[in-house]
């Protein structure tokens, strides 16, 4: 490290802020013989975090503590708190003697140096968090991407499938695939473990069809292997993997206990297994504990990581305990970005002039639902109010939120960017907006989207009816004004929530 060297800010600012925060608890709580502390302290204070901020400087310490160890750093603190402690306790007896306290000097110091030390071990966690990211998938040209005929297996190897299916999923797996797959074909893959080096390793397209027989609940790295499987596979090539759902691990777990217990071990396994993992800081030290083994899963993440990672979904069945997804290639995966599961959310939404813009909410549903639209859409189509039929990407809290509103309060900060505006139509998905008429779609696109939308001040209840609510709201914004339109909404829409109850769907 050079003694000269451009700093990265936000490290100085950082350390300022702790300085403030320490003084201001030190003179706030600490017990002081002077009535005005801030006042006797002040210049002290200065001096001291100019000293720490230059030492911290010419130590390295605002370079990019990335490149640097965890103990590096810890280690180059107390170097630090050392000197610049020692400068000041010089300072204090040789200059000033009798106006500052030592006592005072070390709580201090001790003190930020306790805090420098939380704060820099929050900032490696982070680090530690993220730096175990799913690979990013390859996006290469797939020339000529038809599968390499093999030969069928010989009698010997028929039978050493097959024996190893029904040893390790079960004898009805095993008859189940016999009657939906040709296990016979030397064209198919049968997985019974994750390793990713081997995965790797084959030919791409010698194979079109790969069976994965191990649960994804003991999959470290679901996407990873998706993705991996996506660019081995041919165009339209097959793809079957398993996995336990929440409600078959609920199941089990009340089939073997007493009610009592059974809802303690639920709550603990939920937690544990489900909620922890989706923890940033705390979810790469989960894997690292339990590698990754029985983790709960809801149905909706597992599905959405396959439309995510290039998959379309073409049956569902289950088989002792488990369920088996049947899939098929339909496209390359999406680009792999670091995901968060906190209780905010931001969803691409089409906005006036027909840009997309970033919607904010409060996250209701399951991780990956983002990518179910069709797929949820196509079993269940809509029922009133334009929602869709048995959602099963919502969850149970979302569900509370969504009826009052909660989930919508972040599209404030909307709002104030001007994105949005209080009285407009939704702002709708892709998917969702495709379904709207080519006259409706146009005249949308012209305005704003809003908080509150005519879908409050109408109360229709199928999508045509929504449509009609729509076009009968942007087409008096082109008569009579957006203003004039927008006040006489908010009055029908005040009215209705307070007087009927009006409620999201």
């Amino acid at each position: 490290m050079t003694l000269i060297y451009k700093p990265k800010h936000k490290y100085i600012i950082l350390d300022v802020i702790i300085l403030i925060l320490s003084v201001y608890v030190m003179l706030r709580w600490f017990p002081l013989t002077t009535h005005y502390p801030f006042v006797k302290y002040s210049g002290a204070a200065l001096f001291y975090g100019l000293t720490w901020i230059l030492i911290s400087y010419m130590a390295g310490r605002y370079y990019n503590i990335k490149s640097r160890g965890y103990f590096d750093t810890l280690f180059q603190i107390l170097y630090v708190t050392l000197l610049v402690y020692g400068l000041s306790w010089l300072l204090a007896i040789l200059i000033y003697p009798d106006k500052y306290s030592l006592n005072v000097l070390f709580v201090y110091t001790l003190g930020f140096y306790v805090l420098e030390n939380i704060f820099y071990s929050l900032i490696y966690a982070w680090f530690y968090a993220i730096e175990y990211e799913e690979q990013e998938p390859l996006d290469k040209i797939r020339d000529n991407a038809k599968v390499k005929v093999l030969p069928d297996l010989d009698d010997k190897s028929f039978s050493d499938i097959n024996t190893s299916i029904s040893l390790y999923s079960g004898e009805r797996l095993k008859n189940y695939l016999t009657k939906n797959i040709n296990l016979r074909k030397g064209n198919n893959k049968i997985l019974f473990s994750t390793n990713f080096f081997d995965l790797k390793s084959i030919p791409d397209y010698q194979f079109d069809t790969f069976v994965h027989l191990e649960r994804l609940n003991d999959v470290r790295g679901i996407n990873t292997l998706f993705s991996i499987i996506n660019e081995k596979l041919p165009d339209n090539g097959i793809f079957i993997c398993c996995f336990e759902s929440k409600s078959a691990c609920k199941k089990k777990i009340y089939d073997a206990y007493p009610p009592i217990i059974a809802h303690c071990s639920y709550l603990l396994c939920y937690v544990f297994k489900r909620v922890i993992p989706k923890i940033l800081l705390l979810r790469r030290l989960y894997f690292d504990i339990t590698k990754g083994k029985n983790r709960v899963l809801s149905k909706t993440e597992v599905l959405g990581r396959l439309y995510y990672c290039g998959f379309e979904v073409k049956k569902e069945v289950k088989v002792d305990g488990l369920c088996y997804i049947f899939t098929q290639r339909v496209k390359q995966p999406e680009s792999v970005k670091m995901r968060t599961y906190g209780p905010f959310i931001k969803l691409n939404r089409m906005g006036k002039n027909g840009k997309l813009f970033e919607v904010y909410k409060m996250r209701t549903m399951y991780p990956y639902s983002e990518y179910l639209q069709k797929y949820i859409f196509e079993k269940n189509d809509l029922k009133e109010g334009g929602k869709f039929k048995r959602d099963i990407r919502i969850n149970t809290l979302g569900k509370l939120m969504r009826k009052y509103w909660i989930d919508e309060l972040p599209m404030i900060y909307n709002l104030l960017r001007r994105e949005m505006k209080i009285v407009g139509v939704r702002p709708l998905s892709s998917h969702y907006y495709s379904l709207y008429t080519r006259e409706l779609q146009e005249k949308r696109i012209k305005f704003k989207p809003g908080l509150l939308p005519p879908f409050y001040a109408d109360m229709p209840k199928t999508l045509e009816e929504i449509e009609a609510s729509e076009l009968k709201y942007l087409n008096e914004c082109e008569t009579i004004g957006v203003h004039k339109t927008d006040f006489k909404y908010f009055l029908l829409i005040l009215k209705n929530i307070i007087l009927k109850k009006a409620r999201s769907a």
